[in-house]
């Protein structure tokens, strides 16, 4: 029985960690490299002095802040906003999470009674050999720390935090899960080189703390069949989500969780008689995680598929790998389908009765998504709705239509609409250029809502999914504003020759759209994360501060009422 449960508890623990992950970041927005930026508290008044000091202060920013559009300046203010990166506690957890989850795997979990065993009959008593074990403990844990100590000190947090929006590397994490994934269904395991092992384990032999140490050594590299998928997952996420320390805490969290069973067990080694024998369930964990770094993958390769406009990897497509992936789990956890390192399953257990319940649920609710639905629980993780070719859904929001008594004809065409047609959220009519969009501005005499978005952006899609989609919220996009979209990772679509530029703020050649948005960004608003709004007037210039994700509806209103208020003020003028 108490095998079952640990197996309940270590199986539901990863399910809920690993597909919530990205929906439980609540309010964590998306970022990019913060190399050269400064961020500091957003003022949240909305009354109509705090919104009078703001229009001051962006006035007075006005007359000495320079900003890049079409390689000419353009009147621009300096954003104050706080963007919180993920914090080390968060990514401590998350690296103990995962630690206490490579103890259960088939690498580590046999060697406990062993490694505890051989410290209680060579120490000789039970103090010293607590001793021994606290040191092997506190080696496991030096190894990995200088582990996420060299990630950072060799690519730094820019580096890293750039990688995590660019398409090769987007690319080359999605072949990675998946390849890590098909070792944890048993087609092959990855290992380092044995002769590296064997001679750690000759240098354990020295004895004293040295032997111990290399004795730890040994048990890392042996196990990184096992850890690898773990660990390298974790690195990533902490370097290119966290702070420039957070791959060593990262580390330092799945080491502790690895490290403490084999002192506990060693200060009390008559506890190792309660623990579950090794055995098939060990590599029914290993198995489950396989498919999930399989789930996983997709999303990688979903951000290489909207950022450079390949336009085959679509909502529905996405969304039946996954059903179809579940599907499989569902049947693995009956005993209907085994891999070739799996055991017989002769009846089917209570715990792995109710992780199919979960799984399957999970599976059904998937389902309506393939005609439409809005699925608003996982929508962030998901490819936006426009991309989906057969949908049902339609919201019917009553937003209205913007006036037909006002001719757009002499604007011209909307430019570079046709690369974005997978991004349209709704049926909200965006622009993506700017200088077309004041012109539109000025016509409608209505403020422009400039959205700095991104096809990889996970708190963009929530945004646009949970709080857009309110009734309120989408009306007033509808109607009072000129929605600009500017998609700043976007790989593909080149600006026109003539706007080309260089920029004044990086000093590189600005070629792509995506660029010339993140530079404005950067240069303009000194920000570079998403989703980031802006309210600006006819002649571009910022009516208030900046706003992030903010997943209250409710807060989004009032941004925008003080956005139209402080437009109207001045007729869209200064």
């Amino acid at each position: 029985m108490k095998k079952h449960l640990t197996l309940i508890v270590f199986l539901l623990a990863i399910f809920c960690f690993s597909i919530d992950k990205t929906i439980a970041q609540g309010k964590k927005a998306d970022t990019v490299s913060t190399a050269d930026v400064q961020f500091t508290s957003i003022p949240t008044a909305a009354d109509s002095l705090a919104m009078r000091k703001a229009k001051a202060a962006a006035e007075a920013a006005a007359k000495t802040t320079q900003a890049v559009a079409n390689g000419k300046s353009m009147p621009g203010t300096v954003v104050i906003k706080a963007e919180i990166p993920k914090t080390l506690w968060q990514i401590f957890i998350e690296g103990f999470l995962g630690g206490l989850l490579a103890v259960t795997m088939p690498c580590i979990y046999p060697l406990l009674p062993l490694t505890v065993s051989f410290f209680t009959k060579k120490a000789g008593s039970k103090s010293k050999a607590a001793g021994q074990a606290l040191i092997y403990g506190l080696s496991i844990i030096a190894i990995y720390v200088a582990l996420g100590m060299l990630i950072s000190i060799v690519f730094g947090p820019g580096a890293l935090n750039q990688l995590a929006t660019n398409g090769i590397f987007n690319f080359f994490f999605f072949l990675l899960l998946v390849v890590f994934g098909i070792s944890f269904l048993g087609a092959f395991e990855i290992t380092l080189p044995s002769s590296l092992a064997n001679k750690l384990d000759a240098n354990s032999d020295k004895g004293g703390i040295t032997g111990i140490f290399f004795m730890a050594a040994t048990l890392v590299v042996v196990s990184f069949s096992c850890t690898g998928p773990i660990i390298g997952t974790l690195l990533v996420e902490a370097a290119a989500k966290g702070e420039r320390s957070g791959p060593a805490m990262g580390m330092f969290g799945f080491s502790l969780a690895l490290a403490i069973p084999f002192v506990i067990f060693a200060l009390f080694p008559s506890a190792l008689k309660s623990l579950p024998k090794s055995g098939g369930w060990l590599n029914s964990i290993k198995v489950f995680l396989g498919f999930l770094e399989l789930a996983f993958a997709l999303k990688f390769l979903s951000n290489v598929d909207l950022a450079y406009h390949w336009n085959w990897f679509d909502r529905e497509i996405f969304l039946s790998l996954w059903i179809a992936i579940g599907i499989l789990m569902v049947l693995y956890l009956l005993g209907k389908i085994k891999f070739s390192n799996d055991s017989d399953v002769p009846f089917l257990s209570v715990p792995r009765l109710f992780i199919s319940i979960i799984v399957l649920s999970f599976v059904i609710y998937m389902i309506p998504g393939l005609w439409g639905a809005p699925l608003k629980s996982i929508s962030a993780f998901l490819p936006p709705p426009a991309t989906q070719d057969f949908n049902l859904y339609n919201l019917q929001l009553n937003g209205g239509k913007v006036s037909a008594s006002v001719d757009l004809k002499d604007i011209g065409p909307k430019k570079y609409a046709d690369g974005f047609t997978r991004g349209k959220v709704m049926d909200l009519d965006g622009w993506y250029d700017y200088d077309q969009a004041l012109l539109v501005s000025k016509k409608l005499n209505k403020p422009i809502l400039l959205d700095f978005t991104g096809w990889n952006c996970v708190n963009c899609r929530k945004m646009e999914n949970n709080v857009w989609s309110q009734p309120e919220v989408y009306k007033m996009l509808k109607n009072d504003f000129v929605l600009v979209e500017a998609y700043v990772d976007d790989k593909k679509v080149e600006l026109e020759k003539n706007q080309q530029y260089t920029s004044s703020y990086s000093g590189k050649k600005i070629t792509l759209l995506g660029d010339k948005w993140s530079d404005i960004q950067a240069a303009r608003f000194n920000s570079n994360s998403q989703p980031d709004y802006v309210i600006l007037n006819s002649n571009g210039d910022q009516l208030l501060p900046a706003q992030g994700a903010d997943y209250n509806p409710n807060n989004y209103i009032k941004f925008l009422q003080a956005g139209i208020a402080e437009y109207k003020k001045n007729n869209g003028s200064n």
